[in-house]
């Protein structure tokens, strides 16, 4: 283990392991499970909200299948495409508002639905490659890199995320019995069951916590009436994969929104990556470190490439398999070749897929708020190993309290332009620039006259010294 190594000794097989054949299936089922929802629901969102109608079956094949592809590039690093870390891909929420801007504004001017798709593709293609080019020198970028940066990010994408899990716990958004007693003890039950499954001291049973937390929500919401298998009968039994199906359209309109998207995108990305390669037990600082970050940005430029070719948005690492890694212990990127193939044959065959979209809200909801909570304290973990320095403070402070004051208060721009809103109204896009801004504007030496010697003992540090009143005057007399 590097100096630089955070290291994990909950971890029951590491990044270069191979577990057996059942038990990396095993593994890869769960990080299916945590990931599924998230995969497909923006292919709803959009379709529901373009009124794309009878295409959206097809965009969520084809989100499945490019998931399953986009995570085994990202996993097996082919050359320098991927970081051959466990880091799941899927279909990016990050970009839902600048797809949904993209669609409207064919939309509004008249467009079928597939002209819509078409210049939401041609789009998506074309802004990849903003995403490729950043790849080549973020590593450079020691303000994007530092681990105050990537650590207020990781905890606010955690944070913020932990909404969404209680709120499908609670029965979903706009649920008619959200908050019932009923959704909360299968939630409940479901996030308990986890909790008490991962410190049983049986390494099999423990690496499949989520999966039997899952499964036993399953059975219970069947004992209670809310699952019904006959909807699985009308997905569709075959897709296939077609080339820019809906063909290729541009617009610079369109165009703008979701170029930027790729740029915060590849900060979210380096987030993400740290906080696996950190849960992984691997380096978070160094030269494999960052070759790891540049090939996984790479990853999601070229994925996201691949993704508008074959017809569905644009992809990222997904936050929250980061906790199944916590959870379970497995952190061998040989589990993604299961979890990619796995996706693509739900992708080929979406019956299958169908199968677990009856999961009820709450038995999801219940798994993905432990999952979202420890990816946070991943982020506390990053934010440990920095010297808590008043100049650091300052910045996490700003950082975390601006971007959780947006996600607590979403409306808090709803009177600023949309393009001010587009930049700042993401808690995720907030605590990036904020920690980036301040960690490149404020002076290595800011605030050291308040800080314990030993605290820069590395650095050699003076503080800002005062000038002398003799000093002021000859300063002014020079004015």
């Amino acid at each position: 283990m590097s100096e630089h190594t955070q290291g994990n000794p909950d971890l029951l097989y590491g990044l270069h392991e191979r577990p057996a054949p059942a038990k990396a299936f095993l593994g890869a089922v769960q990080h299916v499970l945590a990931s599924f929802v998230g995969i497909i629901t923006p292919s709803l969102i959009i379709g529901g909200v373009l009124g794309l109608g009878e295409h959206i079956p097809y965009l969520i094949s084809m989100s499945l299948m490019v998931s399953g592809v986009a995570t085994f590039i990202q996993t097996r690093k082919i050359g320098p495409v991927g970081s051959g870390l466990m880091a799941l891909q899927g279909t990016s929420f990050g970009f839902l508002a600048a797809v949904l801007a993209a669609g409207f504004v064919v939309k509004n001017r008249g467009g079928s639905p597939e002209e819509i798709l078409s210049v939401i593709f041609g789009v998506s293609f074309l802004g990849a490659f903003v995403e490729i080019f950043l790849s080549q020198f973020i590593t450079k970028l020691k303000s994007l890199m530092s681990p105050i940066v990537t650590g207020c990010v990781i905890v606010t994408i955690g944070l913020s995320l932990t909404k969404v899990g209680l709120t499908d716990l609670a029965g979903g958004v706009g649920a008619e019995d959200f908050g019932s007693m009923q959704n909360l003890l299968l939630g409940g039950g479901v996030l308990v069951s986890v909790v008490l499954i991962s410190i049983i001291d049986n390494k099999v049973i423990r690496s499949s916590a989520i999966f039997i937390g899952l499964m036993l929500g399953l059975v219970a919401a069947m004992f209670m009436g809310r699952i019904d298998f006959s909807l699985v009968s009308e997905a569709p039994v075959f897709t296939l994969p077609v080339p820019f199906k809906f063909g290729f359209g541009f617009d610079w309109q369109a165009f703008i929104p979701i170029a930027f998207m790729y740029i915060i995108t590849s900060i979210e990305t380096s987030g993400d990556l740290t906080a696996t390669s950190m849960i992984s037990g691997e380096p978070i600082k160094g030269p494999l470190y960052e070759k790891r970050i540049k090939g996984g940005v790479l990853g999601d430029g070229v994925n996201s490439l691949i993704a508008a070719v074959f017809n569905t948005f644009p992809v990222t690492t997904f936050s929250q398999n980061n906790g199944v890694i916590q959870m379970t212990g497995i952190a061998s990127r040989y589990v993604g070749f299961y979890v990619g193939a796995i996706l693509f044959t739900m992708g080929m065959f979406p019956i299958l897929g169908a199968i677990f979209t009856q999961l009820p809200k709450p038995v999801v909801g219940g798994v993905t708020l432990l999952m979202f909570a420890t990816v946070a304290t991943a982020g506390i973990r990053i934010l440990s190993t920095v010297e808590f320095t008043h100049r650091n403070i300052l910045i996490i402070a700003t950082s975390l309290g601006l971007s959780m004051g947006v996600a607590f208060v979403p409306d808090v721009f709803a009177q600023t332009p949309q393009f001010f809103r587009n930049i700042f109204g993401s808690a995720v896009t907030m605590s990036g620039i904020v920690a980036i801004a301040l960690d490149m504007i404020l002076p290595k030496n800011y605030g050291v006259e308040f800080d314990e010697p030993e605290q820069h003992a590395d650095e050699k540090l003076e503080p800002v010294r005062e000038l002398s009143q003799s000093e002021i005057e000859i300063e002014s007399q020079a004015l």
